[in-house]
């Protein structure tokens, strides 16, 4: 798995105008190829009378899915320009659609690839970027009188904690960077005196802290 990738922080539009058309980019975050292909079902539903409904998306933290149209283009003049603004700037698990409205001046190919690689660059500046580190899932047991002081010492060092679950014993779903887990396990038992028990699990992606 990939240590860490970046995506689009939310979804959002940004249009631009360019010799009289018009250009509006729809940017969204997609966990799965379906959804990128319903988020360009969706735009295009809304713009059912624009000239082109262009689209890109990069699914899978190593780029494995990669989808472009040019959706009347010339060929290679829309689509290809958006896949690669958004693999140049390391995007992953997003789609973008460039709307186009016809304004009555022809761009020609250069200053169509221009126009429609430059309005997804626009548009990630716009609406920002995030970058997504992979973490090891990581279950921690602990008696219910160290539990509330170990929960605040997890979340004051900026440790990921995703879930906690009362029972006998309290359960603490944490998300640990790979490197960090023999430190932590060394932490864990300093801070509860050897009581808590920490369980190692699979992995999965979360926000990457500054």
């Amino acid at each position: 798995m990939q240590e860490q990738y970046r995506t689009v922080a939310r979804a959002g539009v940004h249009e631009s105008e360019i010799n009289r058309s018009r250009f509006l980019c729809s940017l969204a975050p997609a966990a799965t190829e379906e959804e990128a292909q319903d988020f360009v079902a969706r735009v295009r539903k809304e713009h059912p009378t624009a000239s082109h409904n262009c689209f890109a998306y990069v699914i899978g933290a190593d780029a494995s899915v990669q989808k472009a149209s040019d959706d009347g283009e010339p060929g290679g003049t829309a689509g290809v320009p958006m896949l690669q603004m958004l693999m140049r700037r390391e995007m992953r698990y997003v789609v973008a659609v460039v709307t186009r409205y016809y304004g009555g001046v022809k761009l020609g190919a250069g200053g169509l690839i221009r126009a429609y690689g430059g309005v997804v660059g626009e548009a990630l500046d716009a609406l920002g970027t995030l970058t997504r580190q992979r973490f090891r899932l990581a279950t921690i047991h602990v008696d219910h009188q160290r539990a509330g002081k170990l929960e605040n010492d997890l979340r004051a060092t900026g440790r990921d904690v995703r879930e906690v679950r009362y029972a006998e014993a309290v359960t603490m779903e944490i998300g640990l960077p790979d490197g960090d887990v023999e430190a932590f396990t060394a932490w864990l038992a300093d801070t509860t005196a050897g009581t808590a028990t920490l369980e190692l699990g699979g992995d999965a992606y979360g926000d990457a802290t500054a």
